[in-house]
C-alpha cells in the first residue's frame, strides 16, 4: 500500500503458542496485517512507528503461561511486546504530538497502537544514539543504576562480582563500579566476551564460566578476600558458589536468573545458610519501581556518556524478520553486548 494512504501493511512478530523449555525461532511467526494511520477521535491512544526493539531475557517468562497479574503472559496469536524506541505518527493524547520520539513498551511490529501511553517516556536528548534508549538510557540502564546504587549501596574499594557481565545490564554495572573506585570481576560465556570485559569495559579481571570446572575455585582465585557485592543475573550453581565467597555484611542485588528460565524444574540453592552466618542482605528488585526516578538517572548517566566515561556495546539485528532469531539467541549467549533489533532507521 502507498505510504501516504490511510491504511498500511504492518509486519508483526506473532507468538504462535505458549513455550516450554528453550524458545525456538519457530515459536514465533513473522506475518503482515494492516493498520490505520489515524487514531480514533476522542481516544487517548497514540499510533507509533517502531524504530528499535529491545531483546531482553525477562521476555522468556512472558512466553509461557502464567497467572501472575503483575507479569502477564503474551497472548498466543498476537504480537509479542517489549521495550522499544518509536516515533509518534498520530496522537489522541494531549501529552504526545506527531513527531515526538518515545521509549517504553510497544509491540513487535512496524506500527503499534498504544492505548495507554502514560507509561512511555519522551526522548528529549538526541545528541546520543537513539538506539541507546533500548539499553544504556532505557530499561537496562535504569536496572543497572537502581540495582547498583540503590540496592547495593556500594563503597569505594569494595569487591564487586557481576555475572552475565557483558550483557545489557552487566557491562554498565561493572563500569559504574569502576567509576566508584571498586575492584570489579565479571564472568561471561566466551573468550571474546571475557576480553571485552577487560579491554573495553575496564573490569579488573574476568573469566569464562564455561571453562571453569569449579566455580567456587574460580571465585576464590579472583576474590581471595571475598566478595562485598554480587550483581545476580544467573542463579543456580553460580549463586551457590557466590554464597560461599561472600564477605560479612555482603549485598546481593537479584536482577534475574537466566540459568533457570528454560528449566521445567528450577535448580535448588544449597548454600543459603551463608546468608545467616555472613549477615548477607539479598534483595530482588523490579526496575519498574524505579521509573519515577528516571530524570535523576539521566542526570547521572548522560554526562558519563558524553564525557566518554562509560562505553556501551550493542549487538544489532537488522529487520523485523530477524527479531525471533535475535531474541532466541539471548538464551545461548549468541549476543555480544546489548541485543536490539532495527525496525526502521527513520
Amino acid at each position: 500500500m502507498a505510504a501516504n494512504s490511510e491504511v498500511l501493511s504492518n509486519k508483526q512478530v506473532i507468538l504462535k503458542n505458549y513455550v516450554e523449555g528453550f524458545p525456538k525461532e519457530t515459536d514465533m511467526l513473522v506475518k503482515a496485517s494492516s493498520i490505520s494511520l489515524k487514531v480514533e477521535e476522542g481516544s487517548n491512544a497514540i499510533l507509533v512507528k517502531n524504530l528499535y526493539l529491545s531483546c531482553d531475557p525477562y521476555m522468556r517468562a512472558r512466553m509461557s503461561f502464567n497467572q501472575d497479574p503483575d507479569f502477564s503472559s503474551f497472548t498466543p496469536g498476537s504480537p509479542i511486546e517489549g521495550f522499544g524506541v518509536a516515533k509518534v505518527v498520530d496522537s489522541g493524547h494531549p501529552e504526545f504530538k506527531k513527531g515526538d520520539l518515545v521509549w517504553g513498551t510497544t509491540g513487535w511490529e512496524e506500527y503499534s497502537l498504544i492505548k495507554n501511553p502514560q507509561g512511555l517516556f519522551k526522548i528529549h536528548h538526541t545528541d546520543v544514539p537513539l538506539s541507546y534508549y533500548t539499553g544504556i538510557l532505557g530499561m537496562p540502564g535504569m536496572t543497572a543504576w537502581a540495582g547498583f546504587y540503590e540496592i547495593c549501596a556500594p563503597k569505594k574499594g569494595e569487591y564487586i562480582y557481576v555475572s552475565a557481565a557483558s550483557g545489557a545490564v552487566g557491562q554498565l554495572v561493572g563500569q559504574f563500579a569502576k567509576l566508584m573506585g571498586c575492584y570489579v570481576v565479571g564472568s561471561a560465556g566466551s573468550r571474546e566476551k571475557v576480553e571485552l570485559l577487560k579491554n573495553k569495559f575496564g573490569f579488573d579481571d574476568a573469566f569464562n564460566y564455561k571453562e571453569e570446572n569449579d566455580l567456587d575455585a574460580a571465585l576464590k582465585r579472583c576474590f581471595p578476600e571475598g566478595i562485598d557485592i554480587y550483581f545476580e543475573h544467573v542463579g543456580g550453581k553460580m549463586l551457590d558458589a557466590v554464597l560461599l565467597n561472600m564477605r560479612l555484611h555482603g549485598r546481593i542485588a537479584a536482577c534475574g536468573m537466566i540459568s533457570q528460565y528454560n528449566l521445567s524444574q528450577p535448580e535448588g540453592v544449597h548454600n543459603l545458610m551463608n546468608v545467616v552466618y555472613k549477615r548477607i542482605r539479598m534483595e530482588g528488585f523490579v526496575v519498574f519501581d524505579y521509573f519515577p526516578q528516571y530524570s535523576r538517572f539521566l542526570d547521572a548517566v548522560l554526562p558519563y556518556i558524553r564525557e566518554g566515561k562509560v562505553v556501551y556495546v550493542e549487538d544489532v539485528a537488522d529487520g523485523l524478520e530477524n527479531a525471533p532469531a535475535a531474541l532466541v539467541g539471548l538464551f545461548s549467549g549468541r549476543n555480544v553486548g546489548k541485543q536490539l533489533v532495527v525496525v526502521s532507521r527513520e
